[in-house]
């Protein structure tokens, strides 16, 4: 009995010390506890005192869906913003950028200038290589026909080309034209360039191979708007004052 007792106490002491050791680190209800949070439950988020720190950034952040009911005091100052830099508000220039805008939602007028930029001197300098597999899908094809029908001539006349770009130090957006899905922007260039035309012999007949020229272009781009092709073509092109 005096094994069996001391057995008994041995066990009632550690029941006593487990217990308690429970009791410490997982607490006891107080009838206040919070029930367990549930993932799937909607949150709210408190709005921010104009004073509050961080407000500037939720507000930066929020997205606002169509039709939402701070849509009316925010459109004017998205439509002053909308081309800045590129045409004034309410302008006919605005108001067609603005049409292209509607039927596709991710044109950059800053990237269409970067770009148009490009194919300007893309096209110049092909003209006076002749490359006609590079000119061919620029250009629309009556303006193809007649660089090409340019290269031609002077082909037959054993003449050659030459230009080289110093800078474009302008590409101005200057009409913009919506009829339907045909859209049509014109942008005038202003170029450093240094051309010449040679004959059979290198003897330079144009221009001058050594001297900086300033060359003002008005040139039209056009494209079907929704078309799977992305790329802008060259319709018209004309030499400004």
């Amino acid at each position: 009995m005096q094994n069996f007792d001391m057995t008994t106490l041995v066990f009632l002491a550690l029941a006593v010390f487990v217990a308690w050791k429970l009791r410490s680190v997982l607490g006891q209800k107080t009838g206040h506890e919070k029930p367990p949070a549930d993932p799937f439950a909607r949150r709210e988020t408190p709005p921010l005192r104009p004073d509050q720190p961080g407000n500037g950034d939720r507000r930066d952040n929020v997205v606002r869906l169509p039709g939402a009911a701070n849509d009316a005091a925010a459109a004017p100052v998205a439509d002053a913003e909308r081309w800045k830099d590129i045409a004034e508000p309410g302008s006919a220039i605005a108001v067609g950028l603005d049409a292209i805008l509607r039927q596709e939602p991710r044109f950059d007028a800053p990237g269409f200038l970067i770009g148009a930029k490009s194919a300007y001197e893309t096209i110049v300098t092909a003209f006076a290589r002749g490359d006609r597999k590079t000119l061919k899908g620029l250009l629309a094809k009556e303006v193809y026909d007649g660089f090409e029908q340019a290269i031609a001539e002077r082909e037959k006349r054993g003449e050659k080309a030459e230009s080289n770009f110093v800078s474009i130090d302008k590409a101005q957006i200057v009409g913009v034209d919506v009829k339907g899905k045909a859209a049509q922007v014109t942008i005038a260039f202003v170029s450093q360039l240094i051309s010449a035309v040679r004959d059979a012999q290198g003897n330079v007949v144009d221009g001058s191979a050594e001297a900086v020229s300033e060359v003002n272009d008005v040139w039209t781009f056009a494209r079907q708007l929704g078309s799977r092709d992305p790329n802008w073509l060259l319709v018209a092109t004309e030499s400004a004052a």
